[in-house]
């Protein structure tokens, strides 16, 4: 009788457990030496007393912190874990974790493959994690506050309007409150904002933001001319791919590509990239992938601006991509353009990281684009970095010479790049037959690569 009134005792806790866990299972797919490795599992109270998390059992190679060991009623608490293989190959771990509200543990699985243990920094690589960092993995969702204000009173401006992306794609758009607030869920990670008010200048902030930054002010200041948001700037929850459209007002802000539209192609919409106007296009780009492509928004007006493009793209168009830090790679072979999804999960997924190598890469990308060369259409490869790329490539300029006699032209897209970069970008884009595009702003992610590619496929 002792036994069963014991029993009954711990299925009664069991099934009064006041603690939810989010996450129990939980895959990291496939990563690279660079990549984070960490989750961030959310823990909610959902009964009206105070609990507890007791201890977390766990293997060697998981580490994890808390905020605190302190769950009130109505709140919750996330605990972060990383993992930290110690070889290459799939990984699966079990961590048991034991809280006040029930007997036995809350057990959560987390799995994955290592493709690569680094073996010069193993000191970071088995770092404990830390809450400024960036979450590994898929979403996990919160409440975003964004409020917007007057960039001298301080007062909140309502009615200013706010798109909101990740990853360069669109998420929502919402408008102010009469607290210039906007209240939405937002999902972890780095974010970039784009806001607009009735006499005021556009303004652009990047930020990362999670369960403990979650409120992002954005300062506004008055302008000469009033610009107001278009009809047609709508975003839509079933569509990655939306476009965010500017008015007139708007694009007097814009840097100028040196791009030279001919007058012929000036006569037609600026959305028009038919058949019969414009020629099959081969196109490779190469992107800079390292290390200083994580500041200041540079990787979100990229993929932005390569998302735009690739809703351009025809079924007869080619795309591949080439990407280069410390090393280069292929990421993509050439793909048709009526294949958008493939192309889009390969920009999703890019992350900043090494030094740069950004010879190797150009080498690489014409190697690639040569290998689905089309007769009687263009044939281009696209450099989209933030600076100088010839370090430790004195030869790539050969390169440029020789794949341009054969009928491969180049041209330079530069991310918020300095002036002195933005002479060599120059310079390697003469040389090569195309152009020099400039990106500063969303605005120009939105329109110059895009218009860059239509000016050399233009039937003339």
């Amino acid at each position: 009788m002792r036994y069963f009134s014991l029993f009954v005792l711990l299925l009664s806790l069991s099934c009064s457990a006041q603690l939810r866990f989010e996450v129990l299972d939980y895959d990291f797919g496939l990563l690279e030496s660079y990549d984070d490795r960490f989750v961030d599992i959310k823990v909610t109270n959902v009964g009206v007393k105070k609990e507890y998390i007791l201890s977390v059992k766990k293997q060697s190679e998981v580490v994890y912190i808390a905020p605190s060991d302190r769950i009130g009623p109505d709140s919750a608490l996330y605990l972060r874990f990383q993992v930290n293989p110690s070889a290459k190959g799939n990984f699966s771990y079990v961590i048991d974790v034991f809280t006040s509200d029930k007997a036995s543990a809350t057990r959560i699985h987390l799995s994955g493959s290592m493709n690569e243990v680094p073996s010069d920094n193993l000191s970071a690589f088995t770092a404990c994690p830390d809450f400024s960092d960036r979450p590994a993995g898929k979403d996990q969702k919160f409440d975003l506050t964004v409020i917007t204000i007057d960039a001298d009173s301080r007062k909140a401006l309502e009615k200013s309007t706010v798109s909101f992306l990740q990853n360069g794609a669109p998420v929502w758009m919402k408008v102010t409150d009469k607290e210039g607030k906007i209240v939405e869920d937002a999902a972890i990670g780095f974010s970039y904002f784009y806001a607009i008010h009735d006499g005021y200048f556009p303004e652009e902030l990047g930020a990362y933001i999670n369960f403990n930054r979650h409120e992002v002010i954005i300062p506004m200041r008055r302008g000469p001319v009033e610009i107001t948001p278009s009809p047609d700037l709508v975003t839509s929850t079933s569509d990655t791919s939306i476009e965010i459209i500017l008015d007139d007002q708007l694009q007097q802000e814009v840097s100028t590509s040196t791009t030279e539209i001919p007058v012929e192609l000036s006569t037609l919409d600026e959305d028009d990239f038919s058949t019969t106007h414009f020629k099959p296009v081969n196109v490779v780009f190469i992107l800079d992938v390292s290390s200083s492509m994580r500041q200041s928004e540079k990787m979100e007006l990229m993929k932005y601006s390569l998302f735009q493009l690739i809703d351009m793209l025809r079924p007869e168009d080619k795309m591949g991509i080439v990407t280069y830090a410390t090393d280069t790679r292929v990421l993509l072979s050439s793909t048709s353009g009526a294949d958008k999804e493939s192309i889009k999960e390969q920009v999703t997924a890019l992350k900043a990281s090494g030094m740069t190598a950004g010879g190797d890469g150009i080498k690489l990308g014409y190697k690639e684009a040569m290998k689905s060369y089309v007769k009687d259409g263009v044939n281009q490869i696209i450099v989209i970095t933030d600076g100088a790329f010839n370090r430790s490539s004195d030869d790539y300029k050969k390169y440029i010479r020789k794949y341009r006699r054969k009928g491969i032209n180049m041209s330079v897209v530069g991310i918020r790049n300095s002036d002195n970069d933005a002479d060599e970008m120059i310079e390697s884009a003469r040389l090569g037959g195309g152009n020099y595009v400039p990106i500063f702003k969303l605005v120009d992610a939105q329109n110059n690569l895009k218009q860059e590619i239509r000016a050399i496929a233009f039937r003339k």
